[in-house]
């Protein structure tokens, strides 16, 4: 055995072979058990499942091919490890969205204490004013304790990063390609700092090359890093919209700030507010929300044991019998039940169904 695990290749086996992504990943999981279970199967069992065809169930196959272990090797002479989703250090807030990722490349030192974060996102064609804006609320939140999540795009996402630097603070860049294919190459200081301050990361294998499709991807690992996020400057069809609609389906706070009602830069920011997210008049706005929002997730503990009701299964009374009558955080009862993030959060849609628990926003649950 080499110094990776059978499942940490596995899963990046999966991430190495074309066309699948993170929803067909988990239902290939679903499926089969295990990442090390699905690429150990034969094409005729893979082409029997929902969603893969011939030519994907040979690229699975064709997989197991890959010198797994010599990749992984050559990304770690460039500071860039793996982390699976059932490792110690993965990102304890990704494993409560509906399709984390099954292994993360990271450059850099992720900790604990980076549950308390920000997403800051926005136009990669910024003005003068969304740059300023930008770098002030980074710096400001740093200040304050918060790590800045963002994605390290030009316009918006550089100045959020370089804020944060600034102010001495930490800062997370998620990428749409690999690490070691830096996009955009002009940030490459700027990731160093990062990296040496913060941690980058992304979901593509490391030399796997920026494609557009990626982004959208990404989007939903910036905002599931994150406790809420922030939007300075966004045109009706930017692409930083689309992280407020994963924000608002995993349950977390979405802010905007307001510009210029002329300004077509500020068209998407106005159009969230008018929609209900949080006007951004200074930092305050946003710390006093995540101020809650974090206090709610250290203080929600489970309900003491009582009676199960009878038409409980085991698994069923396990999630249960973590959920208090008061909103509990979803990621701290994947955490004590052991059971994992995707079989959690299918048990709480079933009790949900029954009316045994209710969901609070999104990230939290509580008895009915």
């Amino acid at each position: 055995m080499g110094r990776y695990s059978e499942q940490l290749i596995a899963e990046v086996r999966l991430a190495l072979t074309p066309g699948v992504g993170p929803r067909l990943r988990a239902n290939l999981i679903a499926r089969f058990g295990s990442a090390n279970d699905v690429v150990r199967q034969p094409v005729s069992v893979l082409t029997s499942t929902s969603g893969i065809g011939p030519k994907l169930a040979e690229a699975l196959a064709a997989a197991r091919g890959i010198d797994v272990e010599a990749e992984l090797s050559a990304a770690a002479e460039a500071g860039v490890v793996p982390l699976a989703l059932d490792d110690p250090h993965y990102p304890e807030p990704l494993r409560s969205i509906c399709d984390p990722p099954g292994v993360l490349f990271v450059r850099g030192d992720p900790l604990p204490d980076d549950r308390l974060a920000v997403a800051i996102v926005g136009s990669r064609h910024a003005t003068r004013y969304g740059l300023r804006q930008a770098e002030t609320l980074a710096r400001e939140l740093a200040r304050a304790g918060v790590v800045v999540v963002s994605g390290l795009a030009r316009g918006i996402d550089g100045a959020a990063h370089r804020g944060a630097l600034e102010a001495g603070g930490r800062t997370i860049a998620v990428l749409g390609g690999g690490l070691l294919r830096l996009y955009p190459p002009e940030h490459a200081g700027l990731a160093d700092r990062v990296a040496a301050q913060g941690w980058l990361m992304s979901e593509a294998p490391p030399n796997r090359p920026p494609i557009s499709g990626a982004f959208p991807q990404r989007n939903r690992v910036i905002s599931g890093l994150s406790l809420g996020v922030v939007v300075v400057e966004a045109a009706q069809r930017s692409g930083a919209l689309i992280t407020t609609t994963h924000a608002a389906e995993q349950g977390r706070d979405v802010f905007a700030v307001p510009g210029p009602i002329d300004s077509p830069l500020s068209a998407g920011c106005h159009r969230l507010i008018q929609d209900g997210a949080k006007l951004v008049a200074s930092v305050d706005d946003i710390l006093e929300e995540i101020d809650s929002a974090s206090s709610l997730r250290q203080s929600a503990a489970p309900a003491p044991q009582s009676a199960p009701t009878p038409e409980l299964n085991d698994t069923e009374r396990a999630v249960w019998g973590l959920v208090s009558t008061a909103p509990t955080a979803i990621d701290t009862i994947v955490e004590r039940s052991g059971l994992g993030a995707a079989a959690v959060l299918s048990t709480l849609s079933g009790l949900e169904m029954r009316g045994i628990v209710r969901r609070h926003s999104g990230a939290f649950v509580a008895r009915s």
